[in-house]
């Protein structure tokens, strides 16, 4: 059984930063594509940041070059770091594994609260 763990999120001022940490089991990030998302109240669910299946990465582009995305093999476990935060970066943020039809996986997420 695959399960996606979020840890991290929180409340920061504006300019603050956060790290989100996802924990995987049941499966590796190896071949898949894995990432972070965000939905915010109201609004739909949006990419933040993700690897393809290549090893490529993609950001959103509101988060580029403040977001970066990492990952720890050996601890199974993804991160998110978020920097120079802004109040429109608040929303839930989801990690996900992507490993093909049927077989698309969702943590519970976490909030992350950013003040002005």
């Amino acid at each position: 059984q695959v399960q996606l763990v979020e840890s991290g999120g929180g409340s920061v001022q504006t300019g603050g930063s956060l790290g989100l940490s996802c924990a995987a089991s049941g499966t590796t990030f190896r071949g898949n594509t894995i990432g972070w998302y965000r939905q915010a109240p109201g609004k739909a669910r949006e990419l933040v940041a993700a690897f393809s299946r290549d090893g490529s990465i993609v950001y959103g582009g509101p988060v580029k070059d403040r977001f970066t995305i990492s990952t720890d093999n050996a601890k199974n476990t993804m991160y998110l770091q978020m920097n120079r935060l802004r109040p429109e970066d608040t929303a839930v943020y989801f990690c996900n594994i992507f490993a093909g039809p049927g077989r698309d996986y969702w943590g519970q997420g976490t909030q992350v609260t950013v003040s002005s």
